[in-house]
């Protein structure tokens, strides 16, 4: 009776099983917040100020790939984007592309 009963419990010699356990864990928590959450933060707060510095004249990319220049911006949260002389398209600030944008007002030495 008293064998099976340490088998069962387990030595009670060993102990801190647990503690490894909640380290590891954390350590997975902790790694999985550096390498995803952070930098997801980070760019979406780029993103943000980017929304908020554009002005009327700037060249843009949309997210569907269409090139324009600011025009003027509305007050709910649209624009005016002139696509080509006289023609004008009224879009969502949130769907300017801010790498697309960044890769097309590139100074041309930077580009070769």
């Amino acid at each position: 009776m008293y064998l099976n009963s340490v088998l069962l419990a387990g030595d009670p010699k060993q102990g801190g099983g647990g503690m490894v356990q909640l380290v590891m864990m954390g350590a997975i928590i902790l790694v999985f917040w550096l390498f995803m959450i952070r930098p997801q933060a980070k760019k979406a707060k780029e993103q943000k100020k980017f929304i908020e510095d554009m002005q009327k004249g700037s060249k843009v990319v949309t997210i569907a790939g269409i090139h324009g220049t600011i025009n003027k911006i509305n007050e709910d949260g649209t624009l005016q984007l002139e696509v080509s002389p006289g023609s004008y398209l009224k879009i969502e600030k949130s769907t300017i592309s801010m790498e697309w944008t960044a890769a097309l007002n590139k100074p041309e030495a930077d580009k070769k």
